[in-house]
């Protein structure tokens, strides 16, 4: 499936009058990025990059999409020629997936003609956007988890195929598992679930719904025991697998109580091995005040996948040099905006992670049109994607993970705290002579994300 009309309307009113006026095959270089983090973050997460990847490969205006174009007036036939041959061939680099990210960092760079970088905004910004906002909310989760396994259990909370990329960005920032079998397949995640509230509903007894569930998936299956009488289940469990039971999912009630009484009922009936699972709209503040509870998992779905669980990352897409030709070697002038609140920094950007002796992260410095210099312990950010439109970055999701697992770890403890308070590093912009300017956006005010 093409790609090619998940793009705003104006994307392509822009490069026709860009085409019409000569402008639209000067060298421009897009940065993607945002101007802070949203309130009470104190890092993001970089994720979305691998399904960028596949959407640039397959944005395409084949015969359909054109004809569709032409009949409602957006594109004329000088435009419809350029899109039927459309296929990006400038370069793209920036933060690998699972990398954290800070206020400015530039988390994509996209250079080429105006007009093939300008046609792939709102694919972009709509990836990053929503990936790196549930990978956000995800580590805090894991980080609140504290090694126990989460699993993702959101797809019945937002669109089908939302659902499946919320999996991936989930599994990026350290979940286990996910519930959606789409991302199972398309990604390689592994995925679990057992029967929910309805299997017991359906059979005459909760011990015919137990035993039919044992006899199909095996003494290690996890029983839900909340749909009568908690106690009696967990009871029911034990006395038919003879204290071999896999795991037991508590779905309502406080959870920290009842996995107390039933990881005593567990143990004094032998069943000392079975494991608690606990589910039930739960968020990285109710997984945190469960952090002394006698809980061996956790199960995330709404407040993980919704937006009310992960606020946006407020990335923007913006032009921030330009060549006054279409010759990629021609000298780029930077460009900016100067509106209050919504300004930018024009120009190439470079990312370094500034590093302790010990290897804690102290802050991010962003070299402007010269790479920083590096003192020794600070690691470089970014990576090259796609060469004159070959793609040449090719990470699996389990270096994702381990990129993620390995960038918070270098963080100060503080960032792992989940109350309200500032980026857990400052964002060091450094002009072109390597003096240290002012940020523009580490402390500032939220006007909108335009």
């Amino acid at each position: 499936m093409t790609t090619a009309l998940l793009t705003d309307h104006y994307e392509l009113t822009m490069v026709q009058a860009a085409l019409d006026a000569g402008t639209a095959d000067r060298h421009s270089l897009f940065d993607l990025f945002t101007r802070r983090l949203p309130d009470g973050r104190r890092y993001g997460v970089v994720a979305g990059l691998g399904r960028a990847i596949e959407a640039i490969e397959n944005f395409r205006f084949a015969e359909p999409e054109i004809s569709w174009l032409l009949e409602q007036g957006v594109i004329k036939e000088n435009l419809a020629e350029w899109l039927s041959n459309y296929r990006f061939s400038g370069d793209i680099w920036g933060y690998p997936e699972g990398e954290v990210y800070f206020p400015g960092s530039p988390v994509l760079s996209v250079e080429g003609s105006f007009a093939e970088c300008c046609v792939l905004e709102t694919v972009l910004l709509a990836i990053y956007n929503h990936d790196s906002a549930i990978a956000a909310a995800a580590s805090r989760m894991t980080s609140m988890a504290d090694g126990r396994p989460c699993a993702e259990m959101g797809a019945r909370r937002t669109h089908e195929w939302a659902a499946v990329g919320a999996a991936r960005a989930a599994y990026i920032a350290g979940f286990a598992a996910t519930s959606n079998l789409e991302a199972g397949r398309t990604w390689g995640i592994p995925t679990m679930g057992t029967a929910a509230h309805s299997f017991t509903l359906l059979h005459d007894s909760e011990e015919q719904a137990f035993k039919a569930q044992l006899a199909s998936l095996g003494e290690d299956t996890t029983l839900l025991v909340d749909t009568y009488d908690e106690d009696a289940a967990i009871r029911l469990g034990v006395q038919l697998t003879e204290g071999r039971l896999g795991a037991i999912r508590l779905d309502s009630g406080d959870l920290g109580i009842m996995a107390r009484r039933a990881r005593d009922l567990l143990d004094d009936l032998g069943a000392t091995d079975t494991r608690i699972t606990v589910t039930s709209d739960l968020d990285e503040w109710q997984i945190a005040a469960l952090s002394g509870a006698p809980v061996d998992g956790y199960g995330v779905g709404t407040s993980l996948v919704t937006g009310s669980g992960h606020p946006t990352c407020g990335f923007v897409y913006k032009l921030v040099a330009r060549a006054e030709s279409a010759d990629p070697t021609a000298p780029m002038t930077p460009v900016a905006k100067k509106s209050k609140g919504k300004n930018t920094l024009g120009g190439r950007k470079f990312a370094m992670r500034r590093r302790d002796e010990k290897g804690v992260a102290e802050a991010e410095v962003i070299g402007m049109g010269t790479p920083p210099t590096n003192d020794g312990d600070d690691r470089d950010l970014l990576v090259d994607v796609y060469e004159q439109g070959e793609l040449v970055h090719r990470p699996t999701l389990e270096d994702a993970r381990a990129r993620h697992a390995d960038s918070l770890a270098e963080l100060p403890l503080a960032a792992r705290r989940i109350s309200h308070g500032d980026p857990a590093i400052e964002t060091i912009i450094l002009d072109a002579s390597g003096d240290e300017t002012t940020n523009p956006y580490q402390a500032a005010p939220n006007p909108g994300n335009i």
